[in-house]
C-alpha cells in the first residue's frame, strides 16, 4: 500500500473513532427527567348581576343661538346725532332704551305742518257741517270735507310716527352684536345699523336620530301650539369655559316637528333662561356665550327591570359570558334596549343574581372551566353618570 493511501486510512480512522466516540457518550447521558404539565383553569373577575330601574339619557350636541336676533335699519332719512356708548359690540342694553338718533329737525316741521293742515281742515269741516243743516250745502261738499279732514288726521298720525322713528330703540333687553353705522353717518331708509339679540333666553338645536327618539318624550305639536313652547324633558349642557368644564340647567321647549331629509335627523330646541347671567348674583356659574358648541345631555324615559352592565362585556351579535354555579361558561346571547358611552341596558336574557364575566376571554367556549377568587365579584354598577 502506497503512503499516500495510508494518509487517507488513518484520517478515516480518527473521523470514525470520533463517531462513534460521540454515540457511546449520547447513550451514557442519563435522560431528562420528565414533568408533568398541570393545566391550569382561567382565572377571571365576575360581577352579579341586578335588575333596577334605570333612567336612561340621550346624548347630543349643538351650538348656543339667541332666542331674538334684529337686523336693525333705519326706517327714516337723515344724518345720525347721537349713539349711545352701549351701542357697541358687545354692549349690553334694556327695554325701550334709546341706541341712536337721527337728526329730527325735518320730521318734526311735518308735524307741524300735519297739525296746522289738520286745524284748517276740521274748520272746513264745521262749516260744511253746519251749512249742511242749514241747507246751503250739498251732500258731496260735506262727504269731501269729511274725507280731507280724515285724511289730515291719517297725515299727522304719520309724521308723528316719523318722528318716533328718529329714536332706535329695541322692545327687549339684549346685547349688541355688531356695529354698522356710526355718529355723524347720512341713512337712508332701510340703511343697516347694526346687529342685536335678545338675552333673556338662549336655544340650542340638538339633532336627535329615530332610535334616540324612541327614548325621549318630547313635546308635542298640540303642547306648544298654544304658547310656542312646552315644558319638556330637562337638559344638561357642558362646555369647556377658561380652561374648566362648566355646565348649565335647561328644557327641552319645542320639536320642530320635521325630519331633516338629508343627515335623516330630527330637532329638539332646547331653552336656557339668562346665559349672560345678567339678572343672577355672583354665584350664578359661568356665562354661555352665544355660539358656543355644548355637549347635551338630556333626561330620558324611566325603564323598571333593566340590567345595566359595562359595554365591555357585550360581544358581538348581543351576547355576554355568564360563570354558572359550578365555574363553568356559557355563552348566551341578550336582548339589548341600547348601548351608550359606558353601559348596556339588558331587557332579557340574563336572570338577576346570575354572574358575569368582566375578563375578555379569547375565544370562550360554552363549557370552559374557569377560576373566581373568593371576593372577584363586583358590585351591580349604580350610578348612571355618562
Amino acid at each position: 500500500m502506497s503512503q499516500k493511501w495510508k494518509r487517507y486510512a488513518l484520517i478515516a480512522g480518527i473521523f470514525a473513532f470520533a463517531i462513534g466516540g460521540a454515540i457511546m457518550l449520547g447513550k451514557m447521558k442519563p435522560p431528562p427527567e420528565k414533568k408533568e404539565i398541570a393545566e391550569v383553569d382561567i382565572l377571571i373577575e365576575t360581577m352579579r348581576v341586578v335588575a333596577e330601574t334605570v333612567s336612561l339619557t340621550v346624548q347630543s350636541q349643538g351650538t348656543v343661538r339667541p332666542r331674538t336676533e334684529t337686523i336693525l335699519g333705519s326706517e327714516v332719512a337723515g344724518a345720525i346725532i347721537s349713539v349711545s356708548p352701549k351701542f357697541i359690540a358687545g354692549g349690553v342694553f334694556e327695554k325701550g332704551e334709546v341706541l341712536m338718533r337721527i337728526d329730527p329737525t325735518n320730521y318734526r316741521v311735518d308735524v307741524d305742518q300735519a297739525e296746522a293742515l289738520l286745524e284748517q281742515r276740521q274748520i272746513e269741516f264745521d262749516g260744511a257741517a253746519k251749512l249742511r243743516t242749514q241747507g246751503y250745502r250739498a251732500e258731496s261738499e260735506y262727504a269731501s270735507a269729511a274725507a280731507a279732514l280724515a285724511s289730515a288726521r291719517a297725515a299727522l298720525v304719520r309724521a308723528r310716527r316719523n318722528l318716533e322713528r328718529t329714536y332706535i330703540s329695541l322692545p327687549y333687553a339684549g346685547m349688541v352684536r355688531s356695529k354698522d353705522a356710526d355718529l355723524g353717518q347720512f341713512v337712508g331708509i332701510g340703511s343697516r345699523l347694526g346687529v342685536t339679540f335678545a338675552t333673556d333666553y338662549a336655544e340650542i338645536r340638538l339633532p336627535l336620530t329615530d332610535r334616540d327618539l324612541a327614548f325621549i318624550d318630547l313635546p308635542s305639536a298640540a303642547d306648544v301650539s298654544a304658547t310656542g313652547n312646552a315644558n319638556g324633558p330637562r337638559v344638561t349642557l357642558a362646555a369647556e369655559r377658561r380652561g374648566n368644564m362648566a355646565y348649565w340647567q335647561g328644557r327641552i321647549v319645542r320639536s320642530e316637528g320635521v325630519v331633516d331629509e338629508k343627515t335623516r335627523v330630527t330637532y329638539a330646541v332646547a331653552q336656557i333662561e339668562d346665559p349672560y347671567r345678567l339678572h343672577a348674583g355672583q354665584d350664578a356659574g359661568a356665562v354661555l356665550p352665544m355660539g358656543t358648541f355644548v355637549a347635551a345631555t338630556i333626561d330620558g324615559k324611566t325603564v323598571q327591570d333593566v340590567v345595566r352592565l359595562p359595554r365591555s362585556v357585550l360581544r358581538g351579535n348581543g351576547q355576554i359570558v355568564v360563570v354558572d354555579d359550578n365555574n363553568l361558561l356559557q355563552i348566551r346571547s341578550v336582548e339589548v334596549l341600547r348601548t351608550d358611552k359606558k353601559y348596556a341596558y339588558i331587557l332579557s336574557g340574563i336572570t338577576e343574581g346570575e354572574r358575569i364575566s368582566l375578563t375578555s376571554i379569547e375565544n370562550p367556549i360554552n363549557g370552559m372551566k374557569v377560576r373566581t377568587e373568593a371576593g372577584t365579584d363586583r358590585p351591580q354598577v349604580t350610578s348612571n353618570d355618562d
